[in-house]
């Protein structure tokens, strides 16, 4: 996308025509002007600068103790924080001292801070030799030092020098960089920077105590691939005011609150992540987009010799790797050191680290190797420090590390190799108990080391020979059976992952046109569209939903940027997205295919045992925990139910059309609650009645209902003929379980699980183990959202109930 050249000519015009300040020469203070020769003394507590429109503050804000930096913050703090929103320091690295610091706009055109020993600590080195000075806080939050000589000229402006926050309608630019601070409370400049990279790319850059490395576009994807451009020199994003965000490398995003009237900044955590927040009711800042939904794939988040891991409920954690303890007890950027001395000429050996992955620094890569060859290839290696083995293209390819930067755990079948003196092997289990009978091919193909015994004579020895010879045959074609067995589960493993690895994918209305025979098999049809099976050009049996029409010209960029987003999710219970189409209207979305459909079909068709609705309970409380917490905040489904989970060849739930609810329905645009009703007739949280705030805890509800209907077999919607007593209405799936449970316990009777379960579904079932599941229904389907709990809770509620049985 093309970015106007002349933004600078175009603000001074706009300047020139509507001056966005009003001179004002007083001492007094508060105000948002500060004139030549005046000064703003850290020793009086009213010197401030504050904006016309009393949102944003200059002064001097407290970093430590007796250490104070001249910045710029939200005048109202949020309501759950003591503090404000800093969104500018000048002095961030050197603070100042709580008595007689002053910042002075001197006559020569110099806006000077100076300590209290009179040293200048920070200053915008301009200089002027006529007209009239003003320093003046805007109501954009920009601190902007004009000449005035007839017309005012800017010398000097914060928004040019960014510290970690970005502003909206702040441009950013070549020349401006956001860098992270050190921690919550380290105001100082921290590791973590985004900028334009020479290449006219927006990147995020790790510039930690040992190493540099760019980890944002992917650095393992072309530029292309990442959806970037770099045929544009111009180096120019901005944020708007509505919450669109556009570079000139074509990247782009809406948050998911998107329209005007929230105070918003776009800030470099010190956690490596590049977050946009927005200040709800006043009360608090809530992530409306991030770069990054997997935490550990950052950087230099850990330091060397270091593993990161992640969950819901504890976050994301950083640990040594074995052999290694960490250098700095109090900061994780230093990572880990050896409790050995390497290249001790001592005899080594490895721990294994499944699923492990560390990226870069292979100082040899090995392709088509046996794990053996590998590992002789490093015990002769000084420098190595380990390696990854791993399948890909058909074979397995060999990675000498030599360095251990960026590891973290991914979820997929890569295996590290830790090199390690022998004697402490036996301080640490070769495999971490994971529970995955997965077991690497390259093991197999091992050489068999055997030592036999001579005692015994000729003749004792030719028959063992011809019993090792026979053995080793049979030992050869199990192997060959088992190598193409597995190989072809692995190739099909490497196959679903090269969507995610390669990139998002835009296809071609002839491509998907072409896939689906003219779009004639159709399989499926509901609010949003109608889905239709199709085979793409690589094999690939996919789900094409093609949506309702867009009537709306700007319908296709906030379509791009959102479905793109969700292109990027990434749990074993969401549905995967491979792509998506925009022509004129027609807005079409790649899904994988799912072979036994949705929950809906086989819950009519009495398919599932109720091992299988346990399963299937798990796995959809797992996606929807991802969705709501692990992910991006934003996501929220609206609109759970069976028709929306669908289920594959081994009847595994995968949470379907998400993050899509709120696609075509911004037309009015400048609202960002929502602008009607979401969801499906029985589903629906009360908070859709009666217009509350929309939360997660709509899909709770709607997941508790889904449950409700597994165990008791009867569809919501299917109790109209049953009527709350003296009420004249239809009782709801919930309140006709409620009264069951209340009459037994009336009666003192604990029989009531047996009247509400599905009596048709196939197998025994644990009574308390539905007894406890129904409790949790029930619990996410409380009429009081605050009394729902969340999806990562009922995760563990779920989990706990089948180890307590």
């Amino acid at each position: 996308m093309a970015i106007p050249s002349l933004f600078p000519l175009l603000h001074l015009l706009i300047i020139l025509s509507n001056p966005p300040f009003k001179f004002s020469y007083s001492s007094s203070f508060p105000s948002n002007t500060l004139s030549k020769g005046s000064s703003i003394s850290i020793d009086h507590k009213t010197d401030h600068l504050v904006s016309p429109n009393r949102l944003f503050t200059a002064g001097f804000y407290k970093v430590g103790i007796n250490a104070y930096s001249f910045s710029i913050w939200l005048t109202k703090p949020p309501e759950n924080h003591n503090n404000p929103t800093v969104v500018w320091m000048a002095n961030r690295d050197v603070p100042v001292n709580g008595k007689h610091s002053k910042l002075t706009l001197y006559k020569d055109g110099n806006l000077v801070l100076k300590d209290a020993d009179s040293s200048i600590v920070w200053s915008t080195n301009t200089k002027t030799t006529n007209g009239s000075l003003i320093l003046q806080l805007e109501d954009t939050g920009n601190l902007v030092l004009y000449q005035v000589n007839g017309r005012p000229y800017i010398l000097w402006q914060s928004f040019d020098y960014p510290t970690d926050t970005l502003l909206p309608d702040q441009p950013f630019t070549r020349n401006s960089q956001l860098v992270s601070s050190r921690s919550t409370n380290n105001f100082s400049t921290g590791f973590f920077k985004l900028y334009f990279e020479n290449n006219n790319v927006l990147s995020l850059l790790y510039n930690g105590p040992e190493i540099t490395s760019v980890y944002w576009p992917a650095p393992y994807l072309r530029t292309w691939e990442a959806g970037r451009s770099t045929y544009n020199n111009s180096r120019f994003a901005k944020l708007d005011s509505k919450g669109e965000f556009n570079s000139s490398d074509e990247f782009g995003f809406f948050v998911s609150d998107f329209g005007v009237g929230r105070e918003r900044i776009m800030k470099v955590d010190f956690d490596g992540n590049i977050r946009v927040y927005s200040l709800v009711d006043g009360k608090k800042w809530e992530v409306q987009w991030q770069a990054f939904s997997t935490p550990c794939k950052i950087h230099g988040v850990c330091g060397p010799n270091s593993l990161c891991t992640y969950s819901q409920e504890t976050g994301r954690k950083c640990s040594c790797v074995r052999g290694y303890k960490m250098k700095n007890p109090i900061d994780w950027s230093s990572g880990c050191e050896p409790v050995f001395k390497p290249c001790q000429e001592e005899e080594e050996g490895f721990v294994v680290l499944p699923y492990v992955e560390y990226y870069g620094y292979d100082i040899n890569y090995l392709p088509n190797i046996t794990l053996e060859q590998c590992k002789q290839v490093c015990l002769k290696d000084c420098n190595c420090k380990g390696f990854q083995f791993k399948f890909d293209n058909s074979y397995y390819n060999c990675y000498i590390k030599n360095l251990l930067y960026n590891g973290y755990q991914s979820g997929f079948e890569n295996t590290m190799y830790i090199k390690l003196p022998k004697r402490l092997l036996s301080s640490f289990p070769q495999r971490f108990d994971n529970g995955s009978s997965y077991s690497c091919p390259g093991h197999l193909i091992m050489p068999v080391s055997r030592s036999y015994d001579v005692k015994h004579g000729n003749g004792s020895l030719k028959v063992m020979l011809w019993l090792g010879c026979v053995v080793g045959v049979l030992e050869i074609m199990l192997i060959i059976f088992f190598f193409y067995t597995t190989q072809k589960g692995l190739t099909s493993s490497a196959q679903s992952y090269f969507p995610i690895a390669s990139g998002f994918k835009r296809f071609t209305y002839a491509e998907l046109k072409k896939a689906t025979d003219n779009f004639s098999k159709e399989i499926g049809r509901g609010g949003a569209g109608v889905v239709y099976k199709g085979e793409l050009s690589d094999d690939r049996i996919a789900a094409i939903k093609v949506l309702k029409e867009a009537t709306d010209q700007k319908g296709e960029s906030e379509f791009q940027a959102e479905i793109s987003t969700i292109g990027r999710l990434n749990h074993m219970n969401l549905i995967e997205t491979w792509g998506y189409c925009v022509v004129g209207k027609h807005r079409l979305v790649v899904y994988e295919y799912m072979a036994n459909g949705s929950l809906a079909t086989s819950l009519d068709m009495n398919k599932l045992n109720w091992g299988k609705k346990i399963e299937i309970a798990i796995g959809t409380a797992k996606g929807l925990a991802y969705l709501h917490e692990e992910c991006l905040e934003w996501v929220l489904h609206c609109d759970v139910k069976p028709h929306n989970i669908l289920l594959d060849s081994d009847y595994n739930p995968k949470v379907a059309d998400f993050g899509l609810s709120k696609l075509f329905d911004r037309s009015t645009g400048e609202d960002s609650s929502f602008s009607r009703i979401r969801g499906t007739r029985g589903y629906m949280a009360p908070e859709w009645v009666f217009n509350l705030p929309i939360t997660s805890k709509v899909d709770v509800y709607s997941y508790g209902v889904v449950v409700l209907q597994m165990i008791t077999g009867k569809s919501p919607l299917q109790m109209q003929h049953i009527s709350v007593e003296g009420s004249g209405r239809d009782q709801t799936l919930v309140e006709w379980i409620r009264e069951k449970i209340r009459v037994d316990n009336e009666s003192d009777n604990r029989a009531w699980i047996k009247e509400v379960v599905d009596s048709t579904t196939c197998g025994e079932y644990d009574t308390s183990t539905l007894t406890k599941l129904v409790k949790i229904a029930l619990q996410c389907a409380e009429d009081d959202r605050d009394a729902r709990p969340s999806m990562s809770q009922v995760v563990n509620m779920l989990l706990h109930a089948e180890k307590d049985d």
